[in-house]
């Protein structure tokens, strides 16, 4: 039986395994490995997928990597998807046209300081779910928390999203 450890990102538990990370979100192996295994889930059956960007948007937030170019506009990106749908209420398709939208100004995004809490759901709470009712209840949660983390932001992503909105 495989160990477990704790990621230093998002602070969920994942077994402790050699093995690949994203070029600049930063994560352990494990929890990057859970990750895939979710987006394989969500990507073989399409009752799954309408709750894919969420578990993107998510993941990318509670796993921000260091300050760069790159990651100053994922995060933002991100977050400005997240408060469409969240405070929004936009579906996905909406949500991504609104975010790829206010892409365009990414170039103009600054670093947002991560909190120090990025939530309490992570992935590893998604792999727990037995049903696909189930996994998009707790990713539709997981998209809450995670944007809930990062409230000390939201003015800032609200200002970024309406600067769009004047193009």
């Amino acid at each position: 039986m495989l160990s477990k450890i704790e990621c230093f990102a998002c602070g969920g538990v994942f077994d402790d395994v050699e093995g690949p990370v994203h070029r600049y979100m930063s994560s352990s192996p494990g929890c990057w490995a859970a990750f895939g295994e979710v987006l394989a889930r969500e990507y073989s059956d399409k009752t799954y997928f309408e709750v894919h960007r969420l578990s993107v948007d998510a993941y990318a937030v509670q796993h921000p990597g260091s300050p760069s170019r790159q990651t100053i506009q994922s995060i933002g990106v991100h977050l400005i998807r997240l408060c469409l749908f969240l405070e929004h209420d936009l579906c996905p398709e909406r949500a991504n046209e609104a975010m790829l939208k206010a892409s365009k100004n990414k170039s103009t995004f600054i670093w947002l300081e991560p909190p120090l809490s990025l939530g309490t759901i992570t992935v590893g709470d998604v792999m727990k779910t037995n049903s696909v009712e189930e996994h998009k209840s707790v990713v539709r949660e997981w998209a809450k928390d995670a944007w809930g983390a990062w409230s000390f932001h939201y003015q800032q992503v609200r200002t970024w999203l309406s600067a769009s909105k004047s193009r």
